[in-house]
């Protein structure tokens, strides 16, 4: 066992209270650790130790999401920008999205942020004008639903 990569970790729950040093740790991209969880008629909350995407892994997400340069695909349509994220938000979302798919809400904002960007620069009367282009987009994307992975799984009401 590697010395850095190991430690003990209190999993810290609803029968088990007490304070310890460490009560998370990331694998795989998750990171584990207590969180609030619903009862399964979701009347009630308790605390549970259960995994979610990770800082690390979201970080990375968006780094990826960056390095497309989005904002600058002015001559492209909308579509082709679908073509090209579809395949990275289908897999992250398929992955991440199966214990607590609402840590991946900050990602999905982010996507939402790098579109209308792109809104922005692509046209004029945006240009200068935020809450119009989150508008535009929103009406877009209530449109066109089929045309995102993320609108689709994640609605259309999480715009900025």
């Amino acid at each position: 066992m590697h010395p850095t990569k190991t430690q003990i970790v209190y999993c810290k729950d609803n029968r088990r209270r007490r304070t310890y040093p460490r009560v998370k740790f990331d694998f795989l991209g998750y990171q584990f650790r207590p969180r609030q969880v619903a009862t399964s008629q979701r009347k009630e909350f308790f605390c549970g130790y259960t995994p979610a995407v990770s800082p690390t892994a979201l970080k990375a997400m968006r780094a990826t999401i960056r390095s497309l340069h989005i904002p600058r695909q002015t001559p492209g349509t909308l579509a082709e920008i679908a073509q090209q994220i579809n395949p990275l938000l289908r897999g992250w979302i398929g992955y991440y999205g199966r214990f607590s798919r609402s840590a991946l809400f900050s990602l999905v904002d982010y996507v939402n942020q790098k579109l209308k960007a792109w809104i922005m620069r692509k046209y004029k009367r945006f240009r200068l004008h935020k809450t119009a282009a989150s508008l535009f987009l929103r009406k877009l994307a209530r449109d066109n639903a089929e045309l995102f992975v993320h609108w689709q799984l994640f609605g259309t009401t999480t715009f900025t």
